[in-house]
Protein backbone atom coordinates (compact mmCIF):
# COMPACT_ATOMS: atom_id res chain seq x y z
CA UNK A 1 0.00 0.00 0.00
CA UNK A 2 2.69 2.39 1.01
CA UNK A 3 4.55 2.02 -2.87
CA UNK A 4 0.78 2.30 -4.33
CA UNK A 5 0.12 5.68 -2.16
CA UNK A 6 3.74 7.06 -3.56
CA UNK A 7 3.49 5.78 -7.00
CA UNK A 8 0.09 7.89 -7.26
CA UNK A 9 1.81 11.34 -5.50
CA UNK A 10 4.90 10.84 -7.69
CA UNK A 11 2.07 10.69 -10.73
CA UNK A 12 0.37 14.14 -9.57
CA UNK A 13 3.96 15.70 -9.25
CA UNK A 14 4.85 14.40 -12.63
CA UNK A 15 1.84 15.40 -14.27
CA UNK A 16 1.28 18.87 -12.92
CA UNK A 17 -2.87 18.53 -12.60
CA UNK A 18 -5.35 16.85 -10.57
CA UNK A 19 -6.29 13.70 -11.46
CA UNK A 20 -7.54 10.03 -10.45
CA UNK A 21 -5.52 6.87 -11.65
CA UNK A 22 -8.58 4.66 -11.61
CA UNK A 23 -10.83 6.75 -14.43
CA UNK A 24 -7.92 7.64 -16.70
CA UNK A 25 -8.78 11.25 -16.84
CA UNK A 26 -7.25 14.57 -15.75
CA UNK A 27 -7.90 18.00 -14.89
CA UNK A 28 -5.62 20.16 -16.41
CA UNK A 29 -4.90 23.82 -15.11
CA UNK A 30 -4.13 24.98 -18.64
CA UNK A 31 -2.22 28.59 -19.24
CA UNK A 32 -3.54 31.07 -21.64
CA UNK A 33 -1.64 29.83 -24.88
CA UNK A 34 -2.34 29.83 -28.78
CA UNK A 35 -0.14 27.73 -30.57
CA UNK A 36 0.55 28.95 -34.09
CA UNK A 37 3.40 28.17 -37.24
CA UNK A 38 5.06 26.03 -34.84
CA UNK A 39 5.38 29.06 -31.79
CA UNK A 40 3.48 29.20 -28.06
CA UNK A 41 2.15 32.45 -27.35
CA UNK A 42 1.01 33.15 -24.17
CA UNK A 43 -1.02 35.76 -22.84
CA UNK A 44 -0.31 38.72 -21.72
CA UNK A 45 -1.61 40.01 -18.06
CA UNK A 46 -0.13 43.09 -17.54
CA UNK A 47 -0.81 44.74 -20.66
CA UNK A 48 -3.73 45.30 -23.60
CA UNK A 49 -3.67 46.24 -27.18
CA UNK A 50 -3.61 50.26 -26.88
CA UNK A 51 -5.35 50.80 -30.00
CA UNK A 52 -7.06 48.92 -32.79
CA UNK A 53 -5.02 51.25 -35.47
CA UNK A 54 -2.14 48.48 -34.73
CA UNK A 55 -3.99 44.89 -35.83
CA UNK A 56 -2.65 43.73 -38.81
CA UNK A 57 -3.35 40.83 -41.13
CA UNK A 58 -5.29 37.74 -40.00
CA UNK A 59 -3.10 35.14 -39.48
CA UNK A 60 -5.60 32.10 -39.62
CA UNK A 61 -8.26 31.06 -36.63
CA UNK A 62 -8.14 28.63 -33.75
CA UNK A 63 -8.40 24.98 -34.76
CA UNK A 64 -8.97 23.33 -31.43
CA UNK A 65 -10.12 24.80 -28.07
CA UNK A 66 -8.00 22.29 -25.43
CA UNK A 67 -9.70 23.25 -22.07
CA UNK A 68 -12.44 21.15 -21.55
CA UNK A 69 -11.88 19.20 -24.22
CA UNK A 70 -8.36 17.35 -23.63
CA UNK A 71 -8.17 15.47 -20.16
CA UNK A 72 -5.09 14.14 -21.52
CA UNK A 73 -1.82 14.97 -19.31
CA UNK A 74 0.62 13.58 -22.49
CA UNK A 75 -1.77 15.45 -24.86
CA UNK A 76 1.20 17.18 -26.99
CA UNK A 77 -0.30 20.86 -28.63
CA UNK A 78 -0.49 21.37 -31.96
CA UNK A 79 -0.97 24.62 -34.53
CA UNK A 80 -3.93 26.68 -34.20
CA UNK A 81 -4.38 25.16 -30.41
CA UNK A 82 -5.83 27.29 -28.48
CA UNK A 83 -6.10 26.78 -23.98
CA UNK A 84 -9.48 28.84 -23.86
CA UNK A 85 -10.54 30.05 -27.23
CA UNK A 86 -13.42 27.97 -29.22
CA UNK A 87 -12.38 27.17 -32.82
CA UNK A 88 -12.72 29.63 -35.23
CA UNK A 89 -11.66 32.24 -33.30
CA UNK A 90 -9.66 34.59 -35.44
CA UNK A 91 -6.18 35.29 -34.81
CA UNK A 92 -4.35 38.60 -35.82
CA UNK A 93 -0.56 40.02 -36.10
CA UNK A 94 0.33 42.97 -34.99
CA UNK A 95 2.02 45.55 -36.92
CA UNK A 96 5.84 45.84 -36.47
CA UNK A 97 5.77 43.23 -33.65
CA UNK A 98 6.42 39.79 -35.10
CA UNK A 99 6.48 38.05 -31.46
CA UNK A 100 3.03 39.44 -30.87
CA UNK A 101 -0.14 38.12 -31.77
CA UNK A 102 -3.81 38.90 -30.88
CA UNK A 103 -7.87 37.82 -30.41
CA UNK A 104 -10.72 39.41 -30.81
CA UNK A 105 -11.86 39.37 -26.85
CA UNK A 106 -14.65 41.89 -25.71
CA UNK A 107 -13.83 41.05 -21.81
CA UNK A 108 -10.71 43.07 -22.10
CA UNK A 109 -10.08 46.61 -22.61
CA UNK A 110 -9.84 47.96 -26.42
CA UNK A 111 -11.46 44.88 -27.24
CA UNK A 112 -8.56 42.48 -28.14
CA UNK A 113 -6.45 39.73 -25.60
CA UNK A 114 -2.72 39.82 -26.35
CA UNK A 115 -0.22 37.19 -26.67
CA UNK A 116 3.75 36.98 -26.36
CA UNK A 117 6.28 34.28 -27.88
CA UNK A 118 8.81 33.42 -25.31
CA UNK A 119 10.89 32.64 -28.04
CA UNK A 120 11.17 35.81 -29.29
CA UNK A 121 10.69 38.46 -26.33
CA UNK A 122 11.15 38.17 -22.52
CA UNK A 123 8.22 39.36 -20.51
CA UNK A 124 8.56 43.13 -19.90
CA UNK A 125 5.28 44.40 -19.01
CA UNK A 126 6.00 44.33 -15.11
CA UNK A 127 5.93 47.58 -12.99
CA UNK A 128 9.77 48.31 -13.31
CA UNK A 129 9.64 47.78 -16.71
CA UNK A 130 7.48 50.95 -17.67
CA UNK A 131 9.43 54.40 -19.41
CA UNK A 132 7.43 56.73 -16.95
CA UNK A 133 8.84 59.36 -18.58
CA UNK A 134 6.77 58.04 -21.92
CA UNK A 135 3.45 57.88 -20.44
CA UNK A 136 1.04 60.25 -22.59
CA UNK A 137 -2.42 58.88 -21.24
CA UNK A 138 -3.61 57.07 -18.24
CA UNK A 139 -6.86 55.54 -18.27
CA UNK A 140 -8.61 53.72 -14.97
CA UNK A 141 -11.61 51.51 -14.93
CA UNK A 142 -13.55 49.55 -13.17
CA UNK A 143 -13.81 45.94 -14.31
CA UNK A 144 -16.19 43.58 -13.42
CA UNK A 145 -19.76 45.76 -13.54
CA UNK A 146 -22.75 44.95 -15.80
CA UNK A 147 -21.40 47.48 -18.20
CA UNK A 148 -17.83 45.41 -18.48
CA UNK A 149 -14.81 47.29 -17.89
CA UNK A 150 -16.72 50.77 -16.94
CA UNK A 151 -14.00 53.73 -17.69
CA UNK A 152 -14.14 56.09 -14.58
CA UNK A 153 -10.98 58.48 -15.42
CA UNK A 154 -9.04 59.41 -18.76
CA UNK A 155 -5.64 61.47 -18.20
CA UNK A 156 -4.12 62.75 -21.21
CA UNK A 157 -2.48 66.06 -19.28
CA UNK A 158 0.48 64.99 -17.58
CA UNK A 159 0.58 67.66 -14.70
CA UNK A 160 -2.49 65.66 -13.77
CA UNK A 161 -1.53 61.96 -13.74
CA UNK A 162 1.96 62.58 -12.67
CA UNK A 163 1.05 62.84 -8.74
CA UNK A 164 -0.67 58.96 -9.87
CA UNK A 165 2.53 57.48 -11.01
CA UNK A 166 4.17 58.96 -7.95
CA UNK A 167 2.12 57.35 -5.27
CA UNK A 168 2.46 53.78 -7.88
CA UNK A 169 6.18 54.63 -7.59
CA UNK A 170 6.09 55.09 -3.60
CA UNK A 171 3.97 52.04 -2.87
CA UNK A 172 5.44 50.04 -0.37
CA UNK A 173 6.17 46.21 -0.26
CA UNK A 174 3.92 44.23 1.73
CA UNK A 175 4.68 40.79 0.93
CA UNK A 176 2.58 39.13 4.21
CA UNK A 177 -0.55 41.76 3.85
CA UNK A 178 -3.84 39.48 3.71
CA UNK A 179 -7.01 41.85 2.89
CA UNK A 180 -9.94 41.88 5.17
CA UNK A 181 -12.59 40.30 3.42
CA UNK A 182 -15.25 40.40 6.56
CA UNK A 183 -17.63 42.56 4.12
CA UNK A 184 -16.48 40.28 1.01
CA UNK A 185 -13.95 40.74 -2.03
CA UNK A 186 -12.14 43.83 -2.19
CA UNK A 187 -12.89 46.49 -4.93
CA UNK A 188 -10.84 45.89 -8.48
CA UNK A 189 -9.74 48.84 -10.37
CA UNK A 190 -7.68 48.67 -13.55
CA UNK A 191 -5.28 51.33 -14.18
CA UNK A 192 -3.71 51.26 -17.68
CA UNK A 193 -0.93 53.63 -18.46
CA UNK A 194 -0.16 54.60 -22.37
CA UNK A 195 3.35 55.30 -24.07
CA UNK A 196 3.83 55.47 -27.70
CA UNK A 197 4.09 51.53 -28.09
CA UNK A 198 1.31 48.92 -29.05
CA UNK A 199 1.01 47.61 -25.80
CA UNK A 200 -0.23 49.51 -23.07
CA UNK A 201 0.66 48.16 -19.23
CA UNK A 202 -2.59 47.52 -16.79
CA UNK A 203 -2.22 46.97 -13.58
CA UNK A 204 -5.23 46.09 -11.07
CA UNK A 205 -5.43 47.74 -8.02
CA UNK A 206 -8.08 46.84 -4.79
CA UNK A 207 -9.63 48.05 -2.00
CA UNK A 208 -10.34 45.92 0.84
CA UNK A 209 -12.75 48.68 2.89
CA UNK A 210 -9.36 50.22 4.44
CA UNK A 211 -6.01 49.38 2.23
CA UNK A 212 -5.19 49.66 -0.82
CA UNK A 213 -2.94 47.73 -2.65
CA UNK A 214 -2.12 46.08 -6.01
CA UNK A 215 0.77 43.86 -7.38
CA UNK A 216 3.68 45.42 -9.34
CA UNK A 217 5.65 42.53 -8.28
CA UNK A 218 4.77 41.33 -5.28
CA UNK A 219 2.18 42.34 -2.99
CA UNK A 220 2.58 46.24 -2.18
CA UNK A 221 0.53 48.92 -0.30
CA UNK A 222 -0.72 52.35 -1.88
CA UNK A 223 -1.74 55.74 0.17
CA UNK A 224 -5.14 56.29 0.52
CA UNK A 225 -4.33 59.65 -1.47
CA UNK A 226 -4.68 57.24 -4.53
CA UNK A 227 -8.58 57.37 -3.81
CA UNK A 228 -8.72 60.95 -5.35
CA UNK A 229 -7.77 58.96 -8.81
CA UNK A 230 -10.38 56.41 -8.83
CA UNK A 231 -13.25 58.30 -7.65
CA UNK A 232 -13.74 58.93 -11.37
CA UNK A 233 -14.03 62.17 -12.96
Amino acid sequence: MRKWGLFILLLLVLTGCRSTPFDGHSVIDWIDFIKWDGIEYNGIYSGVLADEKYIGEKLGTVKYKVADNVTNPNYKIRNGDAAFHEKGTEIFAIIGRPYLIAVKDASQINGYRVYYSRDGIDQKWHFHNVPLDKVNKVEIYQPYTTEGNKLLSNYTNREEFTPLLQLLENSEESPNFQPNMEKGDPVHFHIVLYTDEPIAYQYNVQYDGTTYFWFPWDTEILSNDIETFLKGK
